[in-house]
C-alpha cells in the first residue's frame, strides 16, 4: 500500500531509540523526509545514518531537548513547513505515589504534555495556511487504565488525550486532523532496560519476567507479551498519512487488549 507520503515533512520528537525511532524509520521508509531528534549530537547521527542505510527518503537529524521551549523554537525556524509531527518525547518512572513530590509532577507535565503543546501551536500555523496537515500524540493505555506504579506518568497520557481531541475540534472542517495512540506495554529501550535489570536482580530470565508481568500486573492483555516498536510505528504511519483524512479527534489503541472495552 501505497502511504502516499512522498511530499511530507515529518518532525518525531524523541526518536533516536525505541518507538519514536521505529516511527521514523517507517516514515521515511515510505518516503516522507523525516526530521529525526534526540538530547545528544551523537545519537542523532548514529540514528540518522541507520535510517539513511536503509530507505531512499531524506532523513535530517536536530539535537536539542525538545522538552525545552528555545529548542522547539528553533527546530520549527530551521525546518520549515513542517507537515507532520508526532509527538513521541516522553517520560517515565515507577514510583510509589508517597514518594512523588510536587517537582516531579511538574517535570512530567512538561516533558510529556507541554513539550507536544508547545509543539503543536508552532507548526500549526503553517498547517492551516496549507490546509493539511497531521499531529499525533503518542499517549498510552495508561492514559485510560492509570498504572498505580507510576499515577503520575498516568496522569500526563490522560491529559495528551484531552489536547488532542480539544485540538482536534479546534481545527474541525480543515484538511489537519489530530489524534492520540495509545500504546499498551511495549519493548522499546527504557522498558527493556527496566526488565532486564529486574530479571538480573531476580535471577530470571527475560521471558520469565515478562510471562509475570502479564499475570500480575497486565493480567488483561490478550497477546500476554509486550509489543514491539514497529507495530505502534505501523499503526502511526496510517494515520500519518493522506489515507486516514477521516480519522481525527481519535484514541486509537495498539495495547494489546490490555484495555478492557471493546469500544
Amino acid at each position: 500500500m501505497d502511504l502516499q507520503l512522498k511530499d511530507k515533512l515529518a518532525l518525531v520528537s524523541g526518536s533516536t531509540a525505541g518507538i519514536g525511532y521505529a516511527i521514523a524509520h517507517t516514515l521515511a521508509r515510505e518516503g516522507a523526509s523525516v526530521i529525526v531528534n534526540g538530547r545528544t549530537q551523537a545519537a542523532v547521527d548514529e540514528a540518522v545514518e541507520r535510517i539513511r542505510a536503509d530507505t531512499q527518503g531524506t532523513v535530517l537529524g536536530y539535537a536539542g531537548d525538545l522538552g525545552k521551549a528555545e529548542a522547539a523554537q528553533e527546530v520549527v525556524r530551521r525546518h520549515p513547513g513542517i507537515n507532520i509531527l508526532v509527538n513521541n518525547l516522553g517520560i517515565f518512572e515507577p514510583k510509589a505515589f508517597e514518594d512523588i513530590p510536587d517537582e516531579d509532577w511538574l517535570r512530567f507535565f512538561d516533558v510529556n504534555v507541554l513539550s507536544g503543546v508547545r509543539l503543536a501551536r508552532l507548526v500549526l500555523p503553517e498547517m492551516k495556511r496549507a490546509n493539511w496537515g497531521r499531529i499525533i500524540f503518542i499517549s498510552s493505555e495508561s492514559a485510560v487504565q492509570i498504572p498505580t506504579e507510576m499515577i503520575h506518568y498516568g496522569m500526563t497520557k490522560t491529559a495528551q488525550l484531552a489536547v488532542s481531541r480539544g485540538l482536534a475540534e479546534s481545527v474541525a472542517g480543515t484538511g489537519i486532523t489530530v489524534n492520540s495512540v495509545l500504546p499498551g506495554p511495549t519493548k522499546s529501550r527504557g522498558v527493556g532496560d527496566f526488565v532486564e535489570d529486574m530479571a538480573r536482580a531476580g535471577g530470571k530470565s527475560f521471558e520469565q519476567v515478562e510471562a509475570e508481568f502479564f499475570d500480575h500486573v497486565r493480567p488483561t492483555s490478550l497477546i500476554k507479551r509486550f509489543g514491539t516498536p514497529q507495530e505502534v510505528a505501523s499503526l502511526v504511519a496510517y494515520v500519518a498519512s493522506p489515507l486516514a483524512s477521516a480519522t481525527t479527534g481519535a484514541a486509537l489503541r495498539v495495547d494489546g487488549g490490555v484495555v478492557k472495552s471493546a469500544f
